[in-house]
């Protein structure tokens, strides 16, 4: 292979490479409740996602909630990821199991958490990694994870975790505890994964460098 075929031939594998980033989180607006059910919707590019939370649960806030527990929001922030708007929460005590369902497939879903202190082993459907933690609104604690699928808390820990894959349903159970809460987003759904400007740059460079080289060779 000369150095021509070389340079084309990494270029190539460069672009496939480029895994794709995802848009910024959209938070699910909860509208209807029942006795062991809430429902609501989020908006995945042009799209909308219907979500169904069912499993024993204290309240939702909605509305004119007054009190904003995602403040401070420091611990709800990284990468692509803002904090739950206010007067969206699912709040918990009875601990057990708790299942969340999409309409259609969505990828990498993602779960910002409050207060979840006691909850030394949350076992969840899928594998989950930690985005962010830190001081929130009932003081200050810390999450690792466990077995790839377990979150154990310390503490008052909040944070963002996200599960890795595609799922039109997730589930995880909890411990009893007093007052804890979480709220769901996607960053995008299945075949609808929109790229950040970084990856869609560093693509282009490749196609346009491969494209050059494509010329000089046919010169």
């Amino acid at each position: 292979m000369n150095r021509t075929n070389r340079i084309s031939a990494a270029l190539a594998a460069l672009v496939l490479s480029v895994t794709p980033a995802y848009a910024q989180v959209s938070w699910t607006n909860w509208m209807t409740l029942g006795p062991s059910t809430a429902q609501g919707t989020l908006t995945a590019g042009a799209q909308s996602v219907g979500v169904t939370f069912s499993g024993p649960y204290t309240g939702v806030t909605q509305t004119a909630c007054g009190t904003n527990y995602w403040a401070p929001n420091t611990a709800y922030l990284s990468a692509g990821i803002t904090a739950p708007p206010n007067c969206q929460i699912i709040t918990l005590s009875t601990g057990g199991l708790k299942t969340i369902t999409f309409t259609q497939a969505v990828v990498n879903p993602i779960l910002a958490l409050v207060s979840w202190n006691g909850q030394s082993g949350v076992v969840f459907s899928g594998p989950i990694e930690i985005l962010s933690q830190g001081t929130g609104f009932w003081g200050t604690g810390t999450f690792s994870v466990l077995n790839a699928n377990t979150l154990v808390g310390s503490g008052e820990a909040h944070g963002v975790i996200r599960l890795l894959g595609t799922y039109t349903s997730v589930s995880f159970t909890d411990a009893s505890e007093d007052w804890h809460g979480f709220q769901i987003g996607v960053q995008g759904i299945s075949n609808n994964v929109v790229p950040e400007p970084a990856t869609i740059a560093l693509t282009g460079c490749g196609v346009i460098a491969l494209l050059a080289i494509g010329r000089r060779r046919a010169a």
